[in-house]
């Protein structure tokens, strides 16, 4: 969420930032809202003032044996004033809320204005493999290979669901456990969250309420209250963690990774050039997480990068870095850069890891603060988050990229110690 203060002082400016990823935005009915809410609050105030006042005279009217009657009247009289107009300040403050919450994050001034077109690629790792033979898409290649069973999968879940078996089974679980072993080595620590979460959860991420329909809801058992849902992403967890409390200054950065599947609603459209693992409803991911103080998420933003780009790197797959535009940048983010990796069968790139910088938009929305040492008052953590990877595109970039004109694939360095072999084969 925003800072009202900062719109409230600098409009235009917020106004700007925002139509690099809006086509228009208006703050007069806001800013309206909140002198009125001002307001009120100060004539609340005067009024309670003045009720405590004029109630401290009621003990010295009693000891002076007067009837404290139109004391009392004029007390309840000013009571039922401020229960007024506190009720019209609730009201005020929920218009205030319903179109807070449907503001994005404000790109950072680096971000250019845009859609997906004016994205900026910045690095690129390898080449583009190519092949003197007529190569093969990774659907068909796992599937001749025995590592994945799409029609029992869609037997099993439905669409968008996909069955994982023998050495395709090892080299999903060598994928995670490669990546658990680098993020230990970096020093970050193993989350392992709950899979059903709460709609808070999803407040704080910035998911809710615009994204509420594209989880999976769980019903509640009879009785049961409050709204649950399948995490679409260990993200949707991990920013969660320090809701509602402050943290002393010396107790950041915190640096955690977590292992889930996760599970979307929307799985692609099914088109050709999507099928098979590229999208689906239920995925395996290692998601990294740093909260920082403000002054350290840029340095915190450039390490997560790093990280996601030197695990494609140890897998020697040709991938690509690119800087997304701010129409192109997630909902509750201020800054993010894709890593892309390379899918022959479709001549594109396809992202690996969004590794992106909330600054203190997930912060606000869920009360997150740390207390400098020495200061009195609090401030807003930065969130910052980043796939540290997600599997269900990797497998098909391994298999494309390495393939063999046996129709056989070679396993990456990295993986075969838990895989056991150095080429997948017939």
């Amino acid at each position: 969420m925003l800072d009202i203060k900062l719109i409230r002082e600098n409009p235009e400016k917020v106004k700007q930032a925002l139509l690099k990823r809006m086509s228009d935005i208006d703050f007069s009915e806001l800013l309206a809202w909140d002198a009125k809410r001002i307001s009120l609050r100060q004539e609340s105030d005067a009024l309670k003032a003045k009720r405590s006042e004029e109630s401290s005279q009621i003990p010295v009217l009693k000891k002076a044996g007067q009837s404290t009657d139109e004391l009392m009247a004029r007390m309840k009289e000013l009571s039922d004033k401020v229960t007024a107009i506190d009720a019209e300040v609730v009201q005020i403050e929920k218009q205030m809320d319903d179109f807070m919450v449907g503001l994005p994050n404000l790109p950072l001034d680096d971000v250019v204005a845009g859609d997906k077109e004016n994205n900026e690629v910045i690095k690129t790792f390898g080449e583009k493999p190519n092949f003197s033979f007529k190569a093969k898409d990774h659907v068909e290649l796992v599937t001749s290979l025995g590592l994945i069973d799409y029609e029992r999968g869609v037997k099993l879940g439905g669409n968008g669901f996909w069955l994982y078996k023998g050495k395709g089974a090892l080299m999903e679980w060598a994928l995670l456990n490669y990546f658990v072993e680098e993020h230990l080595k970096d020093g970050y620590e193993l989350i392992l969250p709950p899979h059903l979460l709460n709609y808070e959860c999803g407040y704080t991420a910035g998911q809710f309420p615009k994204f509420i329909n594209d989880v999976f809801h769980i019903k509640n058992a009879e009785g049961e209250k409050g709204m649950r849902f399948l995490l679409p992403t260990a993200e949707t967890a991990l920013c969660n963690i320090f809701r509602d409390e402050i943290l002393a200054e010396n107790e950041l950065p915190k640096k955690y990774f977590a292992y889930t599947p996760c599970y979307r609603k929307e799985a692609g459209s099914y088109r050709t050039e999507e099928r098979g693992m590229i999208r689906g409803h239920q995925f395996n991911k290692i998601e990294m997480f740093q909260y920082t103080r403000p002054e350290a998420s840029e340095a915190a933003h450039q390490e997560l990068l790093g990280k996601a780009a030197r695990l494609v790197e140890g897998l020697g797959l040709h991938h690509r870095i690119s800087k997304l535009s701010a129409g192109d940048t997630s909902y509750g983010m201020a800054k993010t850069y894709d890593v892309e990796v390379w899918i022959p069968s479709m001549n594109d790139y396809k992202e690996l890891s969004s590794v992106s910088n909330g600054t203190d938009y997930q912060a606000r929305r869920g009360n997150m603060r740390f207390k400098r040492d020495g200061a009195k008052k609090t401030e807003f953590m930065h969130t910052l988050n980043a796939s540290g990877l997600a599997t269900s595109r990797i497998i098909p970039a391994i298999c494309e990229q390495f393939q063999q004109e046996d129709g056989s694939v070679i396993v990456p360095q990295v993986l075969r110690k838990w895989v056991g072999v150095e080429r997948l084969s017939k």
